[in-house]
């Protein structure tokens, strides 16, 4: 998927590469970062990310906005795609952002937004904030009984099938 002009398009595994969140965060901060996309292009330009901190009730100013960017820019394209969106939060996770930046405003508040507490004060986001680090082991868990299930639903059907053979069978006779 490699059109010109555009090298940050490459696929992107979000589960694989951010093993620290789980698939659910992973959906969630997709959902987010879809929000956000108002021109619905893959990213989230200098305009989106000012509406985005304003609704985040956290405004930065026109240079904060571009250092935050700048930042998390790997492709130097001056916008946000979904993986250097993730990686915001990968950073906020790891302490490598300035306590007072904008980057780690919008982590915390959109750590709230995004686990659908709502600003209920530090109490709840220390609450969200133990129980995304409690969620990151369970990627693994998550996947695991996904697959169960399927196995389960193979099983099932498998078993209805020769039901029907069966009844089926006996009304050939």
């Amino acid at each position: 998927t490699g059109e010109a002009g555009k090298p940050s398009m490459r696929v992107l595994n979000p589960n694989a590469e951010f093993r620290e969140f789980s698939r659910r965060q992973i959906k969630d901060m997709e959902a987010m970062f879809k929000r956000y996309d108002a021109g619905k292009d893959g990213f989230i330009d200098l305009m989106e990310l000012k509406l985005m901190m304003e609704k985040l009730e956290a405004p930065e100013t026109h240079l904060g906005l571009k250092n935050m960017i700048k930042e998390v820019d790997e492709d130097f394209d001056g916008k946000l795609s979904f993986r250097e969106f993730l990686l915001i939060f990968r950073k906020a996770a790891a302490g490598e952002l300035a306590e007072d930046s904008g980057l780690m405003a919008l982590a915390r508040l959109s750590e709230i937004d995004v686990s659908t507490e709502g600003v209920k004060g530090a109490k709840t986001f220390f609450e969200a904030k133990v129980q995304a680090v409690a969620e990151g082991s369970r990627f693994e868990a998550e996947i695991r009984a996904e697959q169960e299930e399927k196995r389960h639903e193979a099983e099932v059907k498998k078993q209805r099938r020769d039901a029907f053979k069966e009844l089926q069978s006996a009304f050939k006779q």
